[in-house]
């Protein structure tokens, strides 16, 4: 559907979190008082499934691997590696100190202690967040790491999403999903564990749950349904435009793909490339020049950002708002997505304005400290005494006067 450039800039996937969170507060209280009795009950009149554990038992875990071809295990071995290459090359630098003449100041990175991660599972199992979520964690230096994924229909999770987790190294892995979930690790219960911070995509549920205990629990960020914006002209591919906006549809009804080109010919060509290989009203195209192009990005703030233009040099300093960015006709967004070694798990609906993709900065939290000498606070106490007085705490103010006697 072609679409004006009005109707883009309106566009605010905000609005669905609103209308369904009275459902979502009253799912999380239900948990929040009922423990593993609420869990059991939602889970089954959710998902249909009648539990007969919430953590997976260990030798589950291990008999995950003999259902999981040698190939596959392969694969997450190599997404692992460039997933932790990627991290730890650019984790923040740990304990910065810097000493001046007379004081040294310094920051120091502590990680949370615990963390959930939350694996989506509803229409497909997706190991590849368990590797995502966990590894950053990891790395950072979390101590227990937990995770939660939807069950499937006879109450088990699926193998490869298990040997994903056993790669990464999380300490329980929990069959539940849900809202019910995001509840459980914020406020625990009989079997699920409380967490420090909770991280992940979701549905439009699981990423509205996550904004109400944020109250209580810190939160990686809202990543709900999955979305991408093309930026791109007559030089693009159109088969690689019409796959990259065709894979992120499939991977919920609510996904989000638009194309912004300045050839009508380019866009008519995708649209109905598009039609033929999936079924979904949430794809609009919108002809604009490319510097409008980058303007309605902006204000969209994607999860996912597609640029294939003829001249791409410098076309990063231009890109204000994206959760992750994919450049030039061989940059498909399914690599970001599992093996590049940059991260999945990206802000949605908008919230890239604000927030930053998972990282292993997600899972650390910093203090910072001084150590000042005599002659270091006789250079700056009579600014801190004028300050201080003019905001009339006169006992900051005596604090620094008694010690300059």
């Amino acid at each position: 559907m072609i679409v004006s450039k009005d109707f883009l800039m309106k566009l605010d996937r905000r609005e669905s979190l609103d209308d369904i969170f009275p459902v979502v507060e009253e799912i999380v209280n239900e948990v929040k008082e009922g423990g593993d009795s609420a869990i059991l009950k939602l889970t089954e009149k959710f998902d249909g499934v009648k539990l007969e554990y919430i953590r997976v038992p260990k030798e589950e875990v291990d008999d995950a691997y003999d259902v999981v071809d040698d190939e596959t295990i392969d694969a997450l071995e190599t997404a692992r590696e460039n997933i932790s290459n990627f991290h730890s090359i650019t984790s923040v630098e740990r304990d910065i100190r810097i000493d001046f003449e007379y004081m040294v100041l310094g920051k120091k990175y502590t990680p949370v202690e615990s963390a959930g991660i939350y694996i989506p599972g509803g229409r497909a199992s997706y190991p590849s967040t368990a590797l995502m979520g966990g590894i950053p964690a990891k790395i950072a230096g979390v101590k227990k790491l937990y995770a939660c994924t939807p069950p499937n229909k006879e109450g088990k999770v699926n193998p490869l999403t298990l040997v994903a987790c056993d790669i990464v190294g999380y300490d329980e892995i929990y069959a539940v999903g849900g809202a019910q979930a995001i509840a459980g690790l914020a406020y625990g219960t009989e079997t699920i564990k409380k967490v420090e911070k909770i991280a992940g995509p979701g549905n439009v549920y699981v990423t509205t749950a996550k904004l109400l205990v944020q109250r209580d629990v810190a939160i990686d960020m809202p990543a709900g349904p999955s979305e991408i914006v093309i930026i791109a002209d007559e030089s693009a591919n159109p088969e690689f435009v019409s796959l990259d906006i065709s894979a992120q549809l499939e991977h919920d009804p609510s996904s989000l793909a638009i194309l912004l080109t300045n050839s009508m010919e380019l866009a008519e060509e995708v649209e109905r490339r598009v039609n033929g290989m999936i079924d979904s009203k949430n794809f609009f195209t919108c002809i604009v020049d490319v510097d409008t192009a980058i303007e309605i990005s902006n204000k969209l703030a994607p999860e996912h950002l597609s640029i294939c233009l003829e001249d791409e040099e410098n076309i990063m300093d231009k890109i204000e708002n994206a959760g992750s960015v994919f450049i030039g006709n061989y940059s498909p967004v399914a690599v970001g997505d599992y093996a590049s070694g940059t991260n999945h798990i990206l802000p949605t609906s908008g919230y890239a304005r604000t927030y930053s993709g998972l990282s292993v900065e997600t899972f650390l939290k910093h203090t910072t400290y001084q150590r000042i000498s005599k002659e270091g606070l006789k250079r700056i106490g009579n600014a801190v005494i004028k300050l201080a007085e003019s905001e009339g705490l006169l006992l900051h103010k005596k604090s620094v006067e008694e010690r300059l006697k």
